[in-house]
């Protein structure tokens, strides 16, 4: 199996077609077809389905992606790795984040590295927590910031900072000021009608977690993964959601609801900063979880 080869495969696999792939890639589509069939006949197996509209991977081609993935990232760490010998901080660093973080931490972290490492290059990808822990044991990330991440084997966790999560209703209209700041109590949340990611969303299990200390489960009117339909949702009607502070601040319109703190002590959720225990740390990655440090207690809690 070729590098080049299985390069082709992956950017056919991701874009979905042989044509972008051949743009992007700078090659000509009738090389890149052949490469891309060479492998298929090396590993006897079909990785695409070939049609009208594209490419799309078949489950082997769907496993080879996967590692792939991780191969070609571990085979640019080398590459950056032997060029940092040459003096500075350099190399690429790939960073995952669930949506809500991402929305704070971008600009503010890429900026900051940025400055301190200009012969670097940072990648940051935004899904949940289950892709981002996969991305992390796949190799296709370096560093990911998570919520409530379960320690094992195979990860190191560092707690970074806490959020509370709070109750997030539509604001009634004519209500242009937010309701007396007192804490709504965890039994009475029990009892009214959630919008909520699934399972094994990590604020979904923390939620869960709080309520059975109390003898409560949350009744769950909708279960559906992302803050934008969750809220849309909410202002619809369909019930009330339960999220961070910053997940709501920047939402794209935030002061059509009300929020109000949960519980107290306050229900709060651990954001912590993971790392995979399998690959050492190279030095931009060190650098950049230095920056990771420094940075969120400010722009995610505001301290």
């Amino acid at each position: 199996m070729e590098l080049r080869q299985l390069e082709y495969f992956v950017r056919v696999a991701e874009l979905g077609s042989f044509t972008r792939a051949a743009v992007e890639l700078g090659v000509a589509q009738p090389a890149l077809s052949r490469q891309v069939r060479l492998l298929e006949v090396e590993l006897r197996q079909n990785l695409l389905v070939r049609n009208g509209r594209g490419a799309v991977p078949t489950e082997a081609g769907k496993v080879l992606l996967e590692h792939g993935r991780g191969i070609l990232h571990q085979v640019q760490r080398a590459q950056d790795d032997l060029g940092r010998l040459r003096g500075g901080l350099s190399g690429r660093v790939s960073l995952g984040l669930p949506s809500s973080v991402a929305r704070v931490l971008a600009v503010p972290l890429t900026r900051a590295f940025r400055a301190s490492m200009p012969d670097a290059r940072l990648s940051i990808s935004e899904a949940l927590s289950t892709g981002l822990l996969e991305g992390l044991a796949s190799g296709r990330l370096d560093i990911a910031v998570l919520y409530n991440p379960q320690p094992s084997r195979e990860i190191d966790v560092t707690p970074l900072v806490e959020e509370d999560l709070l109750l997030v209703r539509p604001r009634p209209r004519g209500l242009h000021e937010d309701p007396p700041p007192g804490p709504v109590d965890l039994r009475e949340v029990a009892q009214m009608p959630l919008v909520i990611p699934s399972r094994p969303n990590a604020i979904r299990m923390h939620v869960e977690s709080a309520l059975a200390a109390i003898g409560c489960k949350p009744n769950v009117a909708l279960e559906i993964d992302g803050v934008t339909a969750i809220l849309d949702l909410v202002l619809d009607g369909a019930g009330c959601a339960i999220l961070s502070r910053n997940a709501l601040l920047n939402s794209p319109r935030p002061s059509a609801y009300t929020a109000q703190q949960i519980g107290q002590p306050p229900l709060r959720i651990a954001l912590s900063l993971v790392t995979s225990l399998q690959r050492p740390a190279t030095p931009a990655q060190k650098a950049t979880l230095d920056l990771i440090h420094r940075i969120v207690p400010e722009v995610v809690a505001g301290r």
